[in-house]
């Protein structure tokens, strides 16, 4: 008698059956999601209602600078008044981290900023709104296109007596220095020579005029983003350093080369 083979029921299925449909099924069910997501993502844009508000500067005013500039801004026994600086000294100011204030001394030191760039707009906004002062310039004053041999002399002139001619920086008076702008953002050289913060004068229209300035910051961006042409800056402090670095590493290889020869000789 003939055996017959065995067959699988047509209702029975293997049983990896239902683990690859439930992968399966999280699989879309995720790349819809994502899609989904990604969708609204990009037919959403920014609104004046997520972005922070003149309202919402006035609150980090008062929340972190009005110790010391007062709630109106009036000023204090520990900080000035900010009547007429505007938004421009702000950012110029918080940008740098020179703001909020650390501890009192003979100057304020650049820092790491602590506030965001959203929140500095939005205290500069209310600022500008109480007491209107100096505003953001046109993006070409700052476009770095201007006359850089022109910048150079005027820089030389008005501005390398404090900075160095290197724009390196160097020291002032009772423990006051004039900072390297080796670094500083054309927007924040603007703001100085406009808000003239701390012992740094303003250099209005009259004194400079918005084509003198925007040399000037054409020339300090050639100079950040161009090598010294003379090899080792040595710190761009002049013939001091230079001087230096000529006797101990040139006259000491002389005579280091002497005592050689004659210990050969001997």
């Amino acid at each position: 008698m003939a055996t017959k083979t065995p067959r699988r029921s047509p209702g029975r299925r293997s049983k990896w059956a239902a683990a690859a449909l439930i992968g399966i099924g999280l699989l879309v069910t995720g790349g819809l999601y994502a899609g989904a997501s990604a969708a609204m993502a990009a037919t959403e844009t920014a609104s004046p209602a997520s972005a922070l508000t003149v309202e919402d500067g006035k609150k980090l005013f008062q929340a972190n600078c009005a110790t010391c500039h007062g709630l109106d801004m009036a000023g204090t026994n520990d900080g000035p008044s900010l009547y007429g600086v505007g938004e421009l000294s702000v950012h110029f100011q918080m940008s740098t981290g020179r703001m909020p204030l650390q501890f009192q001394g003979p100057q304020a030191p650049q820092k790491p900023p602590q506030f965001t760039a959203e929140q500095i707009d939005a205290i500069g906004a209310w600022v500008q709104s109480m007491a209107p002062g100096p505003s953001y310039p046109d993006d070409e004053i700052l476009d770095g296109q201007g006359d850089v041999a022109n910048g150079a002399e005027l820089f030389r002139i008005n501005c390398a007596m404090c900075h160095n001619v290197a724009a390196a920086g160097g020291a002032l008076t009772e423990g006051k220095y004039a900072p390297a702008l080796t670094h500083t953002t054309p927007l924040n050289i603007y703001a100085a020579m406009v808000t003239g913060p701390q012992n740094m004068p303003v250099f209005n229209n009259l004194t400079l005029t918005t084509e003198e300035k925007r040399d000037i910051i054409s020339a300090l961006m050639f100079l950040q983003e161009n090598e010294s042409p003379g090899g080792f800056s040595l710190g761009s402090l002049g013939p001091v350093s230079e001087g230096l670095f000529i006797w101990i590493f040139g006259i000491g290889t002389l005579i280091a080369a002497t005592v050689w020869i004659t210990a050969k000789s001997n």
